[in-house]
């Protein structure tokens, strides 16, 4: 790894010597024997297979449930660039949450012209059933993820907002567990920023959005779609980890005015639902009247402020792809401040002019869904063969409205161990932001998600990722 790397190195740099945040990190690595670290690289997947980490993959016939590759290096983030990205993510949160409550009430920003209302009218994410609902505290996403890439030392873009049920976070603890178990004189050697705290914060955050009718000890539960829901692990570990209970639809009912759970000693009334459920879901009295996986009645004890739902129903309208290519202009009109962090540069498809420009240049674009996530539904131009392009090129003509394009970015890359020694892999990274009344905290580090094959840009799990510890530095 001592060549100038084609992308930035996050722990080489220009390639000529170590950058400050890993050099005690390297250090270490130069005195451990290769075998030693294959061990401890095979121990670490003993571990995961014995917890049960797993995710389950849709539209798969065999080996549908799968182990997330985990990598033993950690991706390491200064101090400095983590006081950055707070900046920048805590103003980007803020700002997604003044534009859901503006979406349900004024639309102030469609007044404006800063967004063309088709955008918004003809979005399947928009909720009308929300429309004038207040949601206790006012808050609209109380768990957030925002996905955000490197080019350079000092060149950050936000790639995706998840305001709707961003997982991951499960991983990110586990992550950490295994390192200290692995690797315990590592952190007495450098100074890492604790994330084990994170299911404590984050049953204080939902617990203080509890509607105002609540008194005592606010009652949370966690709704889950199931067993066969392919974050169903992070759904039992987090209710294990908050002490709290794990639900599904079947297990609650109206009872009283209030959405009440099912236990030992009769039907509980439950103040904060932290639902894993998709909105389409969540009422069959509101939405999908052939739904099996929500409540029948859960939105009318909602709208009454009997109940918190977190996230809100209807935040979808807010990491739609198509509205992240407004960002920039919904950070300066909701907060008068021009963005800390950038977007990357957007075609919107439904515009006649970019999808000309689109079509033309297939070959060296990402072309992603509006609403696809996971990695589905994508081109990415440069791999993609010239059939794939064709192809992609008639469903781009036939649905235009249902893309956005971007440039393929130079993604950072961060080493990881292989059976050659250290080789680079292209990263992402997803920080996990708790919202409360008058509160936002970040967790410092999240889920870095790397592309397990060489030269690939595709980190997403679905499509063959891995993740790694991500270790913010004390100051």
């Amino acid at each position: 790894m001592a060549n100038k790397p084609d992308f930035f190195d996050e722990m080489n740099g220009s390639g000529t010597s170590c950058r400050p945040p890993y050099a005690s990190y390297a250090d270490w690595f130069e005195r451990q024997g290769a075998q030693t670290l294959k061990k401890k690289s095979k121990d670490a997947e003993v571990f995961f297979r014995r917890t049960g980490i797993t995710f389950n993959v849709y539209g798969q016939q065999e080996a549908d449930e799968r182990l997330i590759p985990f990598d033993i290096v950690p991706r390491i983030i200064s101090a400095r660039e983590w006081s950055r990205l707070t900046r920048g993510i805590e103003q980007r949160v803020r700002a997604i949450n003044a534009f859901l409550h503006d979406m349900y009430h004024r639309q102030e920003i469609l007044r404006s012209g800063r967004i063309p209302v088709d955008v918004i009218a003809a979005n399947a994410a928009f909720l009308p059933q929300m429309i004038g609902v207040e949601p206790p505290g006012g808050i609209y996403t109380h768990i957030v993820g925002i996905d955000i890439v490197r080019t350079g030392e000092d060149d950050f873009f936000v790639l995706e907002d998840n305001a709707r049920t961003p997982s991951g976070v499960s991983y990110m603890l586990e992550n950490r567990e295994t390192m200290l178990r692995m690797f315990p004189e590592l952190f007495s050697r450098v100074a890492v920023r604790e994330v084990s705290d994170y299911p404590k914060l984050l049953r204080r955050s939902l617990a203080s959005s509890a509607p105002k009718g609540c008194t005592g000890t606010p009652v949370v539960a966690v709704l889950t779609p199931g067993i066969h829901n392919s974050a169903y692990f992070e759904h039992a570990f987090l209710a294990d980890e908050m002490g709290v209970e794990l639900v599904e639809g079947q297990d609650l009912q109206l009872v009283d005015g209030r959405i009440a759970m099912r236990t030992t000693r009769g039907y509980t009334p439950i103040d904060v639902l932290y639902r894993r459920v998709d909105d389409e879901y969540l009422d069959p009295m509101s939405f999908n009247a052939d739904s099996q996986l929500g409540v029948p009645g859960l939105m009318d004890v909602y709208r009454a402020g009997g109940i918190t739902i977190a996230n809100a129903p209807g935040t979808g309208i807010a990491d739609d792809k198509a509205i992240y290519s407004y960002m920039p202009d919904i950070i300066q009109f909701y907060t008068g401040e021009s963005p800390i962090l950038k977007n990357v540069p957007t075609w919107r498809c439904a515009e006649p002019d970019a999808l000309a420009y689109v079509l033309e240049h297939l070959h060296e674009l990402v072309v992603k869904e509006v609403h696809g996530s996971g990695g589905y539904g994508m081109l990415v131009g440069p791999a993609a063969s010239k059939r794939e392009i064709a192809a992609f090129a008639e469903k781009l003509k036939a649905r235009p409205a249902n893309y956005i394009a971007q440039p393929t970015l130079a993604l950072s890359t961060v080493p990881v161990l292989t059976k050659a020694g250290l080789a680079p892999r292209h990263v992402d990274l997803r920080p996990f932001v708790l919202v409360s009344p008058g509160k936002i905290e970040i967790t410092p580090g999240g889920l870095t998600r790397m592309a397990m094959k060489a030269g690939s840009l595709v980190v997403n799990s679905s499509q063959g990722g891995g993740t790694k510890d991500t270790w913010v530095l004390e100051e």
